[in-house]
């Protein structure tokens, strides 16, 4: 029952966290389009204002036209739309999954005892010392130096995410650490809205009433942390979707693989950012961005292709019976799949079960090497090679 009622709650806070994720990556993406869009107001009004920049749009049958204030506008409006709750729902139920998918069975699904042979309690300390750690680093390298040198701080935050992965992936099982980087980077987004961001516009919006002097710092730094959100957006995703895909963080060399991922979504993210601009005539084309990311796609695609060798030696090797998978199966899969416990509603121990989910097995103990999960049964290539062997010779059970 406690499994059953873990898939609702899974499914659930997934569908929840999903829907506030494109609420939230929506409208990011769209103000970064339209401040990358703006154009000097061609009313004289509007600049005498103080506004900045203007765009006139076509959407859904209507004409719409933003007027951005860069500092602050002559006057408050009565009613001012804020952008946060999209932001603070995304992390909510983002960390509720992660704590239902991962923390509730840390010992199965965080602790990969080949890695580090450490308690579930100590496991969990550790992940959540990484979402807190992480961003305690990020805003110090923020706040040390300033608005002012964009150039150093991308640098330095760079260095901190390529040893973050490393760590994870060398204390945690691959798919929480993937997992767990991505949650990282979620955090330290969701923490600048709510640290950074929210709070200098409060301060503008309070000094604005009072009629006292708007300090530009607010802005500078808002729009610094927004920069950077938009950047970590295409990481996070990528590693939030990782955990899919076993030939990914079951590598040997998993933390390059994240890194090198990583790295391509967030110079693709960069050229959607730097188009904007190109139209306008503000820089230089940025195509060169999007093919740095697609070439690290492709290097890290070939990198990862499997060698043919142990394809073509399964297939003519000799088939084997169900009585010898048997055996593997009772003595690796079992304690999961078995009389006793059925993980995933899945049971393996008859001919029927095992036949109904004779594709699931296949692709999991042999093609992904994601079952057992961080293989704590310490099945064997020998024992994977022999059920790959079965599958492919027609997955008989007679």
């Amino acid at each position: 029952m406690e499994s059953y009622l873990l898939d609702w709650a899974n499914l659930l806070l997934r569908w929840l966290h999903v829907i506030t994720a494109i609420a939230w990556v929506g409208s990011s993406f769209y103000f970064v389009f339209l401040d990358s869009s703006l154009t000097p107001p061609a009313d004289g009004k509007l600049r005498a204002e103080g506004a900045t920049g203007e765009l006139w749009a076509v959407h859904g049958g209507g004409f719409y036209h933003p007027v951005k204030y860069a500092v602050a506008p002559p006057q408050l409006p009565p009613k001012l739309h804020w952008f946060f709750w999209e932001s603070y729902s995304t992390w909510m139920s983002g960390f509720a999954l992660f704590t239902v998918s991962y923390l509730w069975n840390a010992g199965a699904y965080l602790v990969d005892k080949s890695l580090m042979d450490w308690s579930p309690a100590a496991a969990i300390a550790v992940a959540l010392g990484f979402l807190v750690v992480f961003w305690l680093l990020y805003d110090a390298i923020c706040r040390i130096f300033g608005t002012a040198r964009d150039g150093l701080v991308g640098a330095l935050v760079l260095v901190l995410v390529c040893v973050a992965s490393w760590l994870a992936c060398h204390w945690f099982a691959g798919r929480a650490a993937f997992l767990l980087m991505g949650a990282m980077l979620a955090t330290s987004m969701s923490a600048n809205v709510f640290f950074v961001i929210i709070p200098g516009q409060k301060k503008v919006v309070q000094a604005i009433a009072a009629g006292q002097p708007v300090d530009p710092i607010h802005g500078l730094r808002g729009k610094q942390r927004s920069v950077h959100n938009t950047y970590f957006t295409l990481p996070v995703l990528f590693a939030m979707l990782s955990n899919h895909y076993g030939f990914l963080y079951s590598h040997p060399r998993n933390w390059l693989v994240l890194i090198l991922m990583m790295l391509a979504g967030a110079a693709i993210r960069q050229f959607f950012v730097m188009r904007h601009g190109w139209k306008l005539g503000r820089n230089r084309h940025p195509g060169g961005y999007a093919l740095a990311g697609v070439v690290l796609i492709v290097a890290t695609l070939v990198w990862l292709t499997p060698q043919p060798t142990e394809a073509a030696r399964m297939a003519a090797a000799p088939a084997a019976d169900y009585g010898a998978v048997q055996k593997v199966l009772e003595q690796r899969c079992y304690m999961c799949h078995g009389a006793q416990v059925q993980m995933k509603n899945v049971r393996l121990d008859s001919p029927q079960g095992l036949k109904q989910h004779a594709q699931a097995v296949y692709q999991q103990a042999v093609v992904a090497k994601t079952m057992p999960l961080n293989n704590a049964t310490h099945i064997t290539e020998e024992e994977r090679g022999l059920i790959g062997r079965w599958f492919v010779a027609g997955a008989k059970v007679d």
